[in-house]
């Protein structure tokens, strides 16, 4: 098993994702959450709120409620849309601190990188990036990411 994470959604995601050999059950469970999140409202779907460097548009919001980050995001590509939420999942009600203290290396222990392209597994480590700065923002001002 993986290290931990540091958030028990995530670690039971990424122990899920690693314990299967096969890529096309690691693909139809990123399918599976993308078709599970709730969209970002198309209106907040704003310029300061999309994550540089994907391929497709992807759109992730944090805000701090009561101590603890909730997560909202969407993408135009399904399997991007996926990894968003297999993010928003793993990170939601944890601390702004926990969050930034993510480390990235869990996604190698998904076994996703071996199924997604470059530029995919690319924007998956942007999206946690993003995450991770805005849960920085809120730790240091208090007031909400896209302010």
């Amino acid at each position: 098993m993986a290290a931990s994470t540091g958030s028990e959604a995530l670690d039971r995601m990424v122990e899920r994702l690693g314990g299967t050999a096969d890529p096309r059950r690691r693909y139809e469970y990123v399918l599976w959450l993308a078709k599970k999140l709730t969209p970002l409202p198309v209106e907040q779907q704003t310029d300061n709120l999309r994550v540089r460097g994907c391929v497709s548009q992807v759109f992730v919001r944090g805000e701090l409620d009561q101590g603890v980050m909730r997560w909202q995001g969407d993408s135009d590509a399904l399997i991007t849309k996926g990894l968003l939420a297999f993010l928003i999942e793993g990170l939601n009600g944890l601390t702004p601190p926990q969050v930034k203290a993510i480390d990235p290396g869990f996604i190698e222990a998904t076994g996703l990188q071996a199924s997604l392209t470059p530029s995919r597994a690319n924007g998956f480590l942007n999206i946690l990036r993003m995450m991770q700065a805005q849960a920085a923002a809120l730790d240091s001002s208090g007031g909400p990411a896209d302010s």
